[in-house]
């Protein structure tokens, strides 16, 4: 059984009662993991920023 399968199985023994909860979690980190790779992004943009903002890489780029 795959770890969304098993998941699935313990979803269906939930009560009703408080699936909203169980589908505002699941909403919470999806979120999360796209607000991870955003921050991840920026860190990445600031530290490559030096190189991205030469001459150089303007000239290479320019026939783009």
């Amino acid at each position: 059984m795959t770890k969304r399968e098993s998941l699935l199985r313990e979803i269906d023994g939930v009560p009703d009662s408080v699936l909203d909860e169980v589908t505002d979690f699941v909403h919470f980190l999806k979120a999360r993991i796209v607000r991870d790779g955003m921050a991840t992004s920026a860190a990445s943009e600031s530290s490559l920023k030096k190189d991205w903002l030469r001459p150089e890489e303007d000239e290479a780029w320019q026939d783009l």
